[in-house]
């Protein structure tokens, strides 16, 4: 086990934090606030927003995605460039901070800002940013990934940068207080398979990794099976520290990741436009079920420690019991349930993993195309 582990993100849990923002954004820096469809307006996470920057310079930037796109983004740098913005503040949740952050590497870049994710270019330096979390799901407010879309290529793809943590995450749990019943779901499917895939391949004896993970998966079927009580502060809040903590870097460091489900899910997600979490539950449970010689011995661990289960067939049943949750919640967990084609999907899925360069994946790096297409057949 070796790994450099540091998250310099500064956390500013609970209700009235947002007022917090004007001492954290330097006096005279000029702010560029970024949003997406103005949801912020209804629920009065704007206003506050407006009371906290009265004594500072800024503009703002709306539109963005529920699945960002480079070419909204790019409008965004352009407005950077031409106004000499400072300080970037993403308020929403994870893909309006996807966004902000894509917009503060290519800002300081001087090509086409794809070539990020695409690869061909390094991030060197990055515009400082901080965040306003109303939709707690991905951890994206205190990590240094970002995930967005090229509408023109049908492309959905994954940066990483220690240079675009965010500098500071207001957590303030009433911001989920007029959110729907989809995206609390969705947020919860989200945060699970997120601790899934740093969690969920082999046993290697990280004992703090493995335990808080499975500590933060039960936390998250509790919330599932209490989803009576979402309009409680309670809930909210152990809901939203709880996603946080899922994908903050912790769990992850030093243990062996499986992105795999994600990489297929967001090629279901350009495709088809399904939810990000729905593309989770539907590609999870198969790719388990394809994949469960190689990870038998960890799915017994986690039926075990997370669900209860013990016996022989401990690891099949864990599979069922993940799939059972995401059910039980609301949440399809397979392509019918969505009106996708199997057969369609199988073909165009595939192809576009491919055409994309994401395979192998897997932990082992052993998932090639048969398998993905087998894992969507079972899907």
């Amino acid at each position: 086990m070796q790994f450099q582990f540091q998250n310099p993100t500064r956390i500013l849990f609970g209700e009235g934090q947002i007022s917090e923002i004007s001492q954290q954004i330097p006096a005279d820096a000029k702010v560029l606030v970024l949003y997406g469809g103005g949801s912020i307006k209804r629920n009065g996470i704007y206003a506050q927003v407006e009371q906290a920057l009265q004594h500072h310079q800024w503009l703002e930037f709306d539109g963005i995605e529920p699945n960002p796109t480079v070419e909204t983004l790019d409008n965004a740098v352009k407005l950077v460039k031409a106004e000499q913005i400072d300080f970037l503040l993403a308020v929403g949740g994870g893909s309006v901070i996807d966004g902000t952050k894509y917009v503060a590497a290519a800002a300081k870049y001087q090509g086409y800002g794809w070539d990020i994710l695409d690869g061909k270019a390094q991030v060197t330096d990055a515009m400082p940013l901080g965040c306003i979390l109303t939709l707690p799901a991905t951890g994206s407010e205190s990590n240094a990934a970002a995930v967005v879309t090229r509408v023109a290529t049908a492309e959905k793809k994954a940066f990483f940068s220690p240079l675009v943590y965010p500098q500071f995450a207001v957590l303030d749990p009433t911001a989920m207080s007029t959110l729907p019943d989809r995206q609390l779901r969705n947020g919860i499917v989200d945060a699970f398979v997120h601790i899934c895939e740093q969690y969920l391949t082999f046993p290697a004896g990280n004992m703090v990794q493995d335990g808080y993970a499975e500590s933060l998966l039960r936390n998250l079927i509790v919330l599932a099976q209490q989803f009576d009580d979402r309009r409680q502060p309670q809930w909210q809040a152990n809901l939203m520290y709880t996603a946080n903590q899922a994908l903050n870097g912790l769990i992850g460091a030093g243990v062996a990741h499986d992105w795999a489900t994600h990489a297929i899910g967001h090629e279901l997600t350009t495709l088809y436009g399904l939810d990000h979490a729905q593309t989770l539950a539907v590609v999870q449970p198969a790719l388990l079920r394809q994949q469960y010689v190689h990870k038998h011995d960890k799915l017994v661990q986690m039926g075990k420690n997370v669900f209860g289960i013990d016996g022989k067939d401990a690891a099949q049943q864990c599979i069922n019991a993940i799939e059972a949750l995401y059910r039980e919640l609301g949440v399809g967990t397979k392509l019918d349930d969505y009106g996708v084609n199997r057969l369609d999907a199988v073909e165009q899925v595939s192809a576009a993993l491919a055409e994309h360069g994401q395979l192998p994946l897997g932990e082992h790096g052993h998932i090639e195309l048969a398998d993905c297409e087998q894992i969507l057949q079972r899907a």
